[in-house]
């Protein structure tokens, strides 16, 4: 167990991480050090390899309340009276954009566990997650727009991709909550439980699961399923060629059938772990 200020981080023998927001009596509001902790945890979890699978859980009443309010008044300095100002707030935002890109661009499935509110930045955070379970009770909630402000980090972009448009705007104009009931009828939910504790452990047992196959088939299916998102069919299918001449294994094949025949788990390779190109010696 890995515990920061923001979070709590374990790993199971069955290669699943479990990242936790921890700061309940805060309601799991994000602010500087919550995105630094992010970006820190979610770089090692894809440099390292060893998990297959991460599910990202929370805390007390709200998965999270969304940005600290507080933050605009202190941290960040939004300096609108000048140009240059203006122009900061971009570098910032895309500064901002890319952790939750991270959870999108990572190399294992991520799947959300959301009990009670998920607001603002924490819809960013979990529309880039593969797979979102809920509570009864949770709901999201694009606050940004009750706040004067136009949502910057992921929800305008992704959610699009996820629920119909009509809804999208209805959510972004109003700053209404979408409960679990809606957000399942449109598919932004996979699943609603009625505890924590049971959509948990289905979370938990979905990722055991992903883990259990060939990551780097895992790794090929996640890029090509994302790839599709955003390409025609025609360029997604050229790229899915690419993409199997490149990973495929028939090592892999044998073992996965084998082992399904043996009603056994499959023994396979985790990914290997990145290395930076800066960090090596020049010799």
């Amino acid at each position: 167990m890995t515990t920061t200020t923001c979070f709590s981080l374990s790993s199971t023998d069955d290669h699943v991480a479990h990242l936790v927001l921890n700061r309940p009596e805060a309601m799991n509001t994000m602010h500087p050090t919550f995105w630094r902790e992010l970006d820190d945890i979610l770089s090692e979890l894809h440099r390292n390899g060893s998990a297959r699978a991460l599910v990202i859980s929370s805390t007390g009443k709200h998965f999270s309340a969304g940005m600290a309010l507080e933050t605009f008044a202190g941290a960040i300095a939004m300096d609108d009276q000048s140009p240059e100002g203006r122009a900061a707030m971009f570098d910032m935002l895309t500064d901002m954009q890319s952790t939750f890109s991270k959870i999108e661009n990572l190399r294992i499935p991520v799947i959300c566990a959301i009990q009670g509110g998920c607001i603002g930045g924490a819809v960013d955070m979990v529309t880039a997650a593969c797979i979102r379970y809920a509570t009864t009770d949770a709901f999201f909630c694009i606050q940004e727009i009750n706040i004067g402000m136009v949502a910057d980090v992921g929800t305008l972009q992704r959610l699009p991709k996820l629920i119909p448009f009509a809804v999208v705007k209805e959510l972004a104009y109003t700053g209404r909550r979408l409960p679990a009931s809606k957000a399942l009828a449109y598919g932004l939910v996979n699943e609603v439980f009625d505890t924590p504790e049971a959509m948990l452990s289905a979370a938990l047992q979905c990722a055991k699961e992903i883990a259990s196959k060939p990551p780097i088939a895992i790794w090929g299916t996640k890029q090509a399923v994302t790839y599709a998102r955003d390409h025609s069919v025609e360029d997604s299918l050229r790229q899915m060629g690419w993409l199997q001449g490149a990973i495929w294994s028939n090592q892999h094949v044998r073992e996965s059938i084998v082992a399904m025949k043996d009603k056994r788990a499959g023994q396979f390779t985790s990914l290997a772990k990145l290395q930076s190109f800066k960090a090596l010696d020049a010799g």
